[in-house]
């Protein structure tokens, strides 16, 4: 009998949180790609018209703009902070003096939620009272750096913030992965005269895959879904330079009242997500299994 209460006993206290994940996160998924396949508006509506949203997103100018923004976001992020990541990771391991003080300055920004990066470097970058203002007054009257408020170039201010937020994380991944690998194979490969940028090159970089891949989920994921840093840094604007697929369900959703266009949006960043997660969790159980 006590042996029952035992076994049974962590799955009463998992209970309710795993019923509340089940209704509020599954079950809403659900009914969002049902409110897709209606003619939702305002409010929710019973009236089923399949995949008409859908057609109707990819049609909208202003879905394609967010979907161009998000590719060159998307690249720019992932490939910037990766290779950041690393130099900053590689130069850490080299047990250089100062590191436990460096450390912490480069993963402070990652603690800082993206509505304050937004801020912060939209203050930093406005032409009036940011780093064109600051050179300005220093006499250098020449100097512009107006990118926040060019719709051309706006998009890479985005990559900007988002770059300098997670390549901390990013870095301390890595420098996890260096520390991991043996250091053994690193002394060898010197006692045979082999330089240590090739040895990084040759032999450090191809050991850390695992560290790579993960890193690209994780960045991918938050490039996909990146909202709050866009809002509080430009707004998606000027006019839709900086628009992405969450800012666009959510003006449909909750601006335009176009409920079953905005739901559609969302199933839409949902499969991108999953198209990442997926094949990362499959490749992760298949290497369990292996070991």
């Amino acid at each position: 009998m006590l042996d029952r209460i035992r076994d049974w006993v962590p799955r009463i206290v998992l209970a309710p949180s795993f019923l509340l994940v089940l209704i509020f996160v599954y079950g809403f998924i659900f009914y969002s790609g049902y409110l897709s396949m209606t003619n939702s508006r305002m409010f929710p509506s019973d009236e089923w018209i399949g995949f008409a949203n859908y057609i109707k997103l990819f049609k909208l100018r202003h879905w394609n703009t967010a979907l161009v923004n998000l590719g060159i976001f998307s690249f720019l992020y992932i490939a910037i902070s990766t290779i950041l990541g690393l130099f900053l990771a590689i130069l850490l391991d080299q047990k250089i003096r100062g590191e436990g003080f460096l450390r912490p300055i480069y993963l402070y920004p990652m603690a800082l939620s993206f509505i304050v990066t937004g801020i912060a470097w939209k203050w930093f970058l406005d032409p009036g009272i940011g780093i064109e203002a600051t050179f300005h007054s220093w006499g250098w009257e020449s100097f512009h750096f107006n990118w926040i408020k060019d719709s051309k170039m706006a998009i890479y201010t985005v990559v900007i913030a988002a770059v300098w937020q997670s390549s901390g994380f990013v870095m301390a991944m890595f420098l996890a992965g260096l520390r991991g690998i043996d250091t053994e194979i690193m002394r060898a490969a010197e006692m045979d005269g082999a330089p240590k940028s090739l040895i990084y090159r040759k032999i450090v970089i191809p050991m850390m895959r695992p560290v790579f891949l993960s890193s690209f989920v994780v960045l991918a994921h938050l490039a996909i879904k990146a909202y709050d840093l866009v809002v509080a840094l430009t707004g998606g604007g000027p006019g839709r330079a900086t628009e992405m697929p969450a800012t666009f369900m959510y003006s449909y959703t909750f601006t335009r009242n176009q409920m079953g266009v905005g739901a559609s949006s969302a199933i839409i960043m949902m499969i991108m997500i999953f198209s990442i997660i997926v094949p990362y969790l499959y490749s992760e159980l298949k290497s369990g299994d292996r070991r």
